[in-house]
């Protein structure tokens, strides 16, 4: 294979409890390592365009691997020594159709 993904760690965002208002209250689960992701550069217009519709300025787009069942919404991914939050709905083809093994990406903002 020429290109390969790099391991990233993930935390995925979960109800934790509710309070007394029956209001959910989130956390984050305990540090997974997905291996074979993607790390890509957005385009600048892409980074553009984001910025004026959502407010959120794009860091990286990140390629998911096929077969993997994690939720990436608002979830927090680290790699190269930072931390990135996940944001917006996962963009998602349908395994079979797309060729290589990625076939979902994710849009990540730095968070920390």
């Amino acid at each position: 294979m020429l290109i390969n993904g790099i391991d990233i760690i993930l935390y995925e965002k979960g109800e934790e409890y509710r309070d007394e208002f029956n209001a959910p209250v989130y956390g984050y689960s305990d540090p997974v390592t997905v291996e074979n992701v993607l790390v890509g550069q957005p385009e600048p217009q892409e980074i553009i365009d984001e910025l004026s519709l959502s407010g959120k300025r794009i860091a990286f787009n990140l390629g998911i691997p096929k077969g993997d069942t994690h939720d990436w919404e608002d979830a927090i991914v680290e790699f190269f020594g930072h931390k990135f939050k996940t944001f917006g709905i996962p963009a998602e083809g349908i395994e079979a159709n797309v060729p290589g093994p990625w076939h979902k990406i994710v849009k990540c903002e730095r968070y920390a």
